[in-house]
């Protein structure tokens, strides 16, 4: 197999050049990568772009698809989705694409507001309305829901492993039961396009709260919409992603469903990460950790009835 060539600062610069003939002076836009990404598959060019490179036919691939769902996406939802300036392969097989920057910072830099959920209800509505047949079109893959029972589980073991750290206390988990597990299962013809990626870092929020867009789209999937609903409250606390969610429409067990998974996601991934497995910075496991269990008025999940309803939150 042909290893894959490593993007250079030389490389970006002359690929730079080439798009940007106009405007750019003669050395070009200054360009440096984008840390904290894994690698130097994302470089800021200058002040008003970004450059994404695919290391692997793979990621080249998820490229191509991804700049067409883009497409299908933006006019379904409220907040900018990127524009591709320019697209094609930077080495044979391998894409890129040159996108205008979407102007804010991250959410793990500013908090989202009151309005600011109102703009994430916007997006999990806008998500719920893109035809999934027209997504499944440009390949986007179906996955099926995870099981909540299975996941309850690793997260007890992993739970156990934490307290004895002392980084949680394991008592928390026994809030869900078996058969709460059981009965948040996800119903039936629910799937939707999701996202299947918000975290802070893909979340543009500005200093005034507003989401004002959303990045990384190269794992949409047609799913269970309560993993955008998981999503949002590692990203931005349980509280603020159960309101957006029932503004957007949901009821009681989708957000019961992605509350659970984000609780049970957070207790697992920081167990393997403290002992030694996953690249994600502890800090930002422990910030997730906390979101997930920010106390909110959904806990008692074994009186949760079948006609639930808005209320009930």
């Amino acid at each position: 197999m042909t290893q894959a060539p490593t993007p250079t600062a030389d490389t970006v610069r002359r690929l730079v050049l080439s798009l940007l003939k106009e405007g750019a002076g003669a050395a070009g836009p200054e360009v440096r990568p984008v840390t904290g990404t894994g690698g130097h598959a994302i470089w800021w060019v200058g002040t008003r772009h970004v450059l994404r490179l695919a290391p692997d036919r793979e990621a080249a691939a998820q490229q191509r698809r991804e700049l067409r769902l883009r497409d299908l996406v933006r006019p379904h939802v409220p907040v900018a989705v990127p524009v591709s300036v320019a697209h094609g392969e930077w080495a044979p097989g391998l894409t890129y694409t040159l996108d205008i920057k979407v102007p804010g910072g991250s959410a793990a830099e500013h908090d989202v507001s009151a309005v600011g959920e109102a703009d994430l209800a916007g997006l999990l509505t806008g998500l719920r309305e893109v035809p999934v047949r027209q997504a499944e079109a440009l390949g986007v893959p179906r996955l099926s829901p995870r099981s909540l029972e299975a996941l309850r589980r690793a997260a007890g073991r992993a739970a156990g492993r934490l307290a004895a750290a002392d980084e949680f206390d394991a008592g928390l988990l026994r809030q869900l039961t078996g058969p709460a597990a059981v009965q948040l299962a996800a119903q039936p013809g629910t799937a939707v396009l999701v996202h299947h990626g918000l975290t802070g870092d893909h979340l543009v929020v500005s200093a005034d709260g507003r989401v004002r867009g959303v990045l990384g789209w190269a794992d949409a999937v047609v799913g269970d919409p309560a993993e955008d609903i998981a999503g949002l409250a590692l990203a931005v606390g349980s509280p603020a992603a159960v309101r957006a969610a029932t503004l957007a429409g949901y009821g009681a067990r989708p957000c019961l469903r992605g509350l659970w998974l984000a609780r049970c996601d957070s207790v697992v991934r920081l167990a393997e990460r403290l002992a030694g497995r996953g690249d994600d910075p502890p800090a930002l496991l422990r910030t997730h950790l906390r979101h997930a269990w920010e106390a909110i008025l959904l806990e008692r999940v074994t009186e949760l009835r079948e006609d639930a309803t808005d209320d009930a939150l």
